[in-house]
């Protein structure tokens, strides 16, 4: 075997996988259709400033310590990371203010002091509910491949149907919040934790109750922005052999081989893709591949989203990194979205980039800001109206400003859905893959191994799910998945020099 691995895209799992897979001597090939590496971890300029425009959270930083320690590296040796002190702000029209902190016990302080010590008892319950269903699906679930309900009942024994049951699969995560809290404030803000899995609180299953606690463990700013840690990565993999070719596009997945943009073909032992499995049933990538993932019903996408850049002068209301301004009708903004419009009344999230992770002061210059609003995933069927457009982020300011924040805005750069749908295409624009509705749909996701021996997946929208941190997971899993069915094969046929691609071992067809 010549140990080819070509890999299409360069978002973080196929940089994960790239490193991981360059690491262990394999020739690996990135071929990436933007200039940088990141996918939806990207970075656009605004004005004279460059902002951050995809994820904004970085959580979870165990998972990359692990995989820089895997390489023989310390994360911490090249990435500045700041611990947040404040891991939100929270905000309602009247001037009612919510900060959650790092430190358990001040949350739970601030609670009190917000809705009353009965509430101060919800967040105990909650709080401890979430790092249950965390701690119980971390191993066999997060961290391990794909499997279905009862493979997760076996890796859960002895108490196996127990275990499954206490992580409120069946369990509308909206309900679940009733039972820790009655003030209906807390509710939107624990709630809007489905929404970081690109799902609505209201459809979502109480296990997502989890995100919760992944981010109680701590929250980092990225010294030069999120997008850093995707250079970072790239670069380390360069030094280890792995090549990448940026501005380069794959049209098609075949067998043994890819076809660029400009007709050239790369040959390959095994190939990864790093892409919405959406755009391989499309048949984006060609017929040959277009049974590798199933085929995602446009009304099972999870959340698009208005995303606005802005450089701007803040008035009003302090800020720290990250803040969420609350809509007053939660269920009806949902509602609107599911009916494929833009919210009248939407929820904001503003990430105040250069606000410092502990004391949030403001800069002396103009701020950048990222501003995102929930938005269906229409993008290939629907082009909202320049009124529609104008409208949502009319609104947008208007809840700010309700919120006592008003924008002196200098410059600002706008993503629709329409426009994320361009950049991913076969999505809509929907940016976590399929939504988490309903106790099957985590199990839905594709794994790393596809039907097509030698074709894996990686991503966000795939098995473990959306999120910078879930996004690595995965591709330390189709990595590791690929290793695996290459020792297979070595072992079976010991006299092969080429075909990891070509020969179906005992485990590259299987599903996870």
């Amino acid at each position: 075997m010549t140990d080819r691995v070509i890999i299409v895209g360069a978002g973080i799992g196929g940089l994960t996988a790239a490193l991981l897979l360059a690491d262990k001597g394999l020739s690996v090939t990135v071929v990436e259709k933007a200039a940088e590496p990141g996918g939806k971890m990207r970075a656009v300029p605004v004005g004279d400033r460059v902002i951050d425009a995809g994820p904004t959270v970085f959580t979870m930083r165990h998972v990359f310590r692990e995989i820089f320690a895997s390489i023989g590296e310390d994360l911490d040796d090249h990435i500045g990371l700041t611990k947040a002190d404040i891991l939100a702000r929270h905000a309602w029209q009247g001037g009612e203010r919510l900060d959650l902190f790092a430190d358990q016990a001040r949350s739970r302080d601030a609670v009190g002091k917000f809705a009353g010590a009965k509430e101060a008892q919800g967040f105990d319950t909650f709080s401890a509910e979430a790092r249950r269903i965390y701690e119980a699906l971390d191993a066999p679930f997060i961290r391990a491949s794909k499997t279905s309900p009862l493979g997760l009942v076996w890796r859960m024994a002895p108490n196996g149907l127990a275990a499954l049951s206490g992580i409120k699969p069946y369990e509308p995560m909206w309900r679940a919040l009733g039972r820790h809290f009655s003030d209906g404030r807390l509710r939107q803000l624990f709630g809007r934790y489905a929404t970081y899995a690109g799902s609505s609180p209201f459809h979502a299953p109480a296990t997502l109750m989890l995100i919760a606690h992944a981010e109680a463990q701590g929250v980092w700013l990225i010294d030069g922005g999120m997008h850093r840690l995707a250079s970072v990565m790239a670069n380390l993999a360069i030094v280890r052999g792995a090549q990448f070719r940026f501005n380069t596009s794959c049209t098609e997945i075949a067998k043994g081989s890819i076809r660029l943009d400009s007709g050239e073909r790369l040959s390959a032992d095994c190939i990864i893709a790093n892409c919405d499995p959406a755009a391989l049933a499309s048949g984006l990538f060609g017929r040959a591949v277009s049974q590798a993932a199933p085929v995602q019903r446009p009304d099972r996408r999870a959340l698009s989203a208005m995303v606005t850049l802005l450089l701007a002068e803040a008035e009003g209301e302090p800020l720290s990194h990250h803040n969420v301004f609350f809509s007053d009708d939660y269920a009806d903004e949902f509602a609107q979205i599911e009916a494929g419009r833009l919210p009248a009344n939407p929820t904001v999230y503003l990430c105040a980039q250069d606000r410092d992770a502990r004391d949030g002061t403001p800069p002396s210059r103009p701020e950048r800001f990222q501003i995102i609003v929930n938005a269906p995933p229409n993008g290939d069927g629907k082009s909202f109206t320049a009124a529609e457009v104008a409208t949502c982020e009319r609104a947008t300011l208007d809840r700010l400003q309700a919120c006592n924040l008003k924008l002196k805005i200098m410059d600002h750069h706008l993503t629709t859905p329409q426009d994320f749908n361009t950049l991913f295409p076969a999505t809509g624009g929907a940016l976590y893959g399929q939504a988490t509705h309903g106790a099957l749909a985590a199990f839905q996701r594709p794994g790393s191994r596809t039907r097509i021996p030698g074709l894996y997946l990686a991503g966000g929208a795939t098995h473990p799910g959306a999120g910078v941190p879930m996004a690595a997971l995965s591709g330390m899993q189709a990595a590791s998945a690929l290793l695996a069915d290459r020792a297979s094969i070595r072992r079976s046929y010991p006299a092969a020099t080429h075909g990891g691609i070509s020969m179906r071992s005992a485990t590259t067809g299987a599903m996870d």
